[in-house]
């Protein structure tokens, strides 16, 4: 240890020299002296200790606020401005069921009769009247009960749809959640590996300096130009961070929610001062697991049954309810329409026969539907379309969540193949790769740019193993929207 960091003394690295007086073609003697041999074991200690990550790059983020998956989607659900209209719509709907399942008010009239044009005189002539009288209309048959039903039944999806806004809203957010994770430890991942690039260049420039191994000028180029790449790459993801998080964040931003919040019982989260996502990847519990057997195919008909009860298809079957209800609303059309009217007319005392008789009149009406072909037998086709329209609206909804099921299952299947293959295959041969040509380059036996290849190429592959990694977690995601009992169980964790 002693002679490693004496060499590590001697040979201070600095940009004199890539200066113009050091860098010149060196032409190296097949022999090697025993000063250089040991110089060249010198050179491979540290190339060894750069190659293990002697010194690793270290991120610190303890100055932003740390944000979990869980966090993210619970301010996201508090916050969404949809899910608040969504509930005013529903008051709105249930207060107009009541007002539906009332009778309409009575028609109150006043009016004089047979009033003396000579004189105007109330007592004058017999026949003249004050009067006053009420009208009250009875609807058709059942309609009142029938539109109470069926705006109260429109009103029962409304709890359905908030049910499946919040899953969708936990799919979305935790997508957005890993694509910033994704972007973060990619970041580090490099960063890590950054200063082992950066004394690797500098083990090149001090072999060429000093005419050890084969080490060329264009080694020391090649070199300058990966650092170079990586620092273009750390800007490509921190770019591809910050709009994820910018998108991310978007969904809990403090703008304008004291509008529209119906209460503040959540904790609030300010994405405007900025966060970190946590660096350990959760691990997502998958719903319905027995499905995703390799050898089992799931029928149409099993997943059915579990999509039946998902709260998007129930939504749908509340319309179908309020659309059948719609329908008998319509046979109403069939039956007449009542009306009672009473009345009351006032005559005053006079002329010869002295005391006169006040009038009361009670009346009924009723109309004749008669003539239906153009206008009741309309209105029932007109709902039943209505009704087989929304079928056909759940049946697509349906086909959709098989097809999205059947979809993301494939992907999770491979992805796991491919999960496994890296970890037990693809990452340890990349290492060994990087490993055997840094030992055949220490050994005059290998090219510096094959080093450098075989560096990146491993950097590379554990950046794909990360995304295989993340990809995985958002799959499942995806997958639990469709067999969730509530969002919660959607980003679930082991």
């Amino acid at each position: 240890m002693k002679d490693f960091f004496f060499w590590m003394g001697l040979f201070p690295i600095s940009s004199k020299l890539l200066s113009k007086e050091n860098i010149t073609v060196k032409n190296h003697d097949a022999s090697t002296p025993p000063q250089k041999t040991k110089m060249k074991l010198m050179l491979l200690l540290l190339c060894l200790g750069v190659m293990s990550g002697a010194v690793p790059g270290f991120v610190s983020f303890s100055e932003a606020e740390i944000l979990s998956l869980e966090q993210a989607v619970k301010a996201a659900q508090h916050y969404d401005p949809w899910l608040v209209q969504n509930k005013h719509s529903q008051n709105a709907v249930e207060a107009k069921s009541v007002a539906a399942g009332t009778l309409p008010d009575p028609t109150v009239s006043l009016g004089l009769a047979n009033f003396p044009t000579d004189t105007f005189a109330i007592d004058q002539e017999p026949m003249t009247q004050v009067k006053i009288g009420v009208t009250q209309m009875i609807p058709r048959g059942d309609s009142l009960q029938i539109k109470k039903h069926q705006l109260k039944t429109m009103g029962s999806q409304f709890p359905y749809q908030r049910m499946d806004r919040r899953a969708k809203t936990a799919v979305t957010v935790g997508q957005l959640w890993f694509d910033v994770y994704k972007a973060q430890e990619s970041i580090v991942l490099i960063e890590e590996d950054r200063p082992l690039f950066e004394q690797l260049a500098d083990v090149a420039e001090a072999s060429y300096s000093t005419t050890i191994g084969r080490t060329r000028q264009q080694d020391i180029i090649r070199a300058q130009l990966e650092l170079t790449r990586l620092d273009d790459r750390l800007t490509m993801l921190r770019q591809k961070r910050e709009m994820a998080a910018e998108e991310l964040s978007g969904w809990f931003r403090g703008h304008f929610r004291r509008e529209y919040l119906l209460d503040s019982s959540v904790e609030q989260v300010d994405a405007a001062a900025g966060f970190e996502i946590a660096g350990d990847l959760p691990e997502i519990v998958i719903l319905e697991k027995a499905l995703y057997s390799a050898d089992k195919q799931v029928e149409s008909a099993e997943l059915f049954e579990y999509f039946k009860k998902h709260p998007a298809v129930k939504a749908a079957d509340r319309k179908i309810d309020a659309g059948k209800l719609g329908i008998d609303l319509a046979r109403q059309g069939y039956k007449p329409m009542w009306g009672v009217n009473a009345s009351y007319g006032y005559r005053d005392d006079g002329g010869a026969t002295g005391d006169r008789a006040d009038f009361v009149s009670i009346g009924l009406s009723f109309d004749l539907p008669i003539f239906t072909k153009n206008r009741q037998d309309k209105d029932v086709e007109s709902a039943v379309s209505q009704v087989e329209a929304v079928k056909t609206e759940k049946w697509a909804l349906v086909r959709k969540m098989i097809a999205d099921f059947e979809k993301n299952k494939a992907r999770l299947q491979r992805l796991h193949e491919r999960q496994r293959l890296f970890q037990e295959q693809l990452l340890p041969q990349m290492h060994e790769q990087a490993e055997a040509s840094l030992t055949a380059y220490t050994n005059d036996d290998g090219d510096f740019a094959e080093v450098v290849r075989a560096r990146i190429a491993e950097l590379n592959a554990r950046i794909d193993a990360l995304d295989i990694d993340v990809e995985k977690q958002k799959t499942i995601i995806r997958l639990n929207y469709f067999f969730m009992n509530n969002a919660e169980d959607i980003i679930a964790t082991n």
